[in-house]
């Protein structure tokens, strides 16, 4: 043995016991070794490993004792591959993934204790709450797709207001979710649920039709001044060749203009700059107003930004909520002077003081958004608000 990451086995030495503790796996470097099981008192075949294989990593994911045995063919040169090592890739993997992995594990568990005869080995704590993780996923996707299909998801409505006046020029669309049994769910949790599925999808078509409705009872109420609506896209929606057509087609259906839309499109799917760019080229071309949220986050690079022809920035309340520091206002006044060469409006998240307010005003923002100017409603409560 060279050390406690190389192993060094001659032939017919043994790895691991059957019974033994699931302190490592591993990587066979060179050589063959054969893993049997004790059946009746006698070993029982269950196969030849050779260079590139792994051995005893089972034991290792689902944190039980060996169930076999592997004994060196030949000489033998092995690199260990520690718990923590698995441990860190298993945390970090999808839950549903875990669990599939995991329940497979189980049952080739279930069927060698029938074969051997052996009494059928008990999972883990980690691997029993990891089965729990994945129900609970599972079971909340599910109550996704219910929700979308009965329409329980609830439209919310943030204003936009221009700093000058404090009139109204816009709403961001928030989607809430309360949920039958758990109550309120963060948009946190679902939507990233939505992303990593199919689902993101359906979500955003559904938030689309909810919105342009919402705009014809804007429309209806004052023809003359109706708001514009932000809505949030995600990168599956940016990839999907159809998603600016039904757009378009959901506003001539609810009798709409288009450039009442304003797709946000967050800072993060900044990356992909030639995707992003065909993307706000084809919406513009509808009509369709696009918007960069979060702005400032640190994805972007202003490298690049002057080929991205944003109608308007929203700068990320991070920096709203550092405008005592100089060195930040600094930054925002840069911004506004950088926002208006571009041609683009800028609007500020996360306002929550009056003195915000004011020096966004001052430093020349001309949009403001936040729990000062207004807070997420339905659309009910704002059309009852304004009589």
């Amino acid at each position: 043995m060279a050390s406690s990451y190389r192993i060094e086995l001659a032939a017919g030495e043994v790895l691991f016991r059957e019974g033994d503790a699931p302190t490592s796996a591993f990587l066979i470097e060179r050589g063959r070794l054969r893993v049997t099981a004790e059946r009746a008192g006698l070993p029982m075949l269950l196969g030849d490993l050779e260079a590139g294989a792994l051995v005893g990593e089972m034991a290792v994911l689902d944190d039980a004792p060996r169930s076999a045995t592997a004994t060196a063919l030949e000489a033998c040169v092995l690199t260990a591959v520690g718990r923590d090592q698995f441990a860190e890739r298993l945390e970090a993997a999808d839950p549903v993934i875990r669990a599939l992995l995991l329940g497979h594990l189980a049952r080739y568990r279930r069927t060698l204790a029938t074969m051997t005869g052996h009494e059928p080995v008990r999972g883990s704590a980690l691997a029993m709450r990891y089965a729990g993780d994945a129900g609970d996923k599972i079971r909340l996707e599910a109550h996704l797709r219910e929700a979308i299909e009965t329409r329980m998801l609830e439209l919310n409505l943030q204003p936009i207001v221009r700093i000058a006046d404090g009139s109204i020029a816009g709403y961001e669309a928030l989607v809430r979710w309360n949920h039958p049994q758990r109550g309120a769910i963060s948009p946190a949790e679902f939507i990233a649920l939505a992303e990593e599925t199919s689902l993101i999808v359906p979500v955003g078509d559904y938030v689309l039709r909810e919105v342009c409705a919402a705009l014809r009872r804007f429309c209806d109420r004052d023809p003359e001044h109706s708001p514009f609506v932000g809505l949030n896209v995600s990168g599956r929606q940016i990839d999907d060749p159809e998603f600016v057509d039904r757009v378009v087609s959901q506003a001539r259906e609810q009798r709409i203009a288009p450039s009442l839309l304003k797709i946000e499109v967050t800072e993060s799917l900044m990356l992909d700059y030639p995707k992003v760019a065909t993307f706000i080229a084809r919406c513009q071309r509808a009509g369709i107003c696009v918007a960069l949220d979060d702005f400032g986050t640190g994805y972007s690079s202003l490298s690049h930004l002057h080929r991205l022809e944003f109608d308007s920035l929203k700068l990320d309340k991070a920096f709203v909520q550092q405008l005592s520091d100089p060195r930040c206002v600094a930054i925002v006044r840069a911004v506004v002077t950088m926002a208006g060469s571009l041609g683009c409006e800028l609007v500020a998240e996360g306002v929550e003081t009056p003195a915000q307010l004011e020096l966004l005003g001052d430093l020349g923002c001309q949009y403001a958004q936040g729990y000062l100017t207004g807070k997420p409603q339905t659309l009910d409560s704002l059309l009852t608000a304004v009589g």
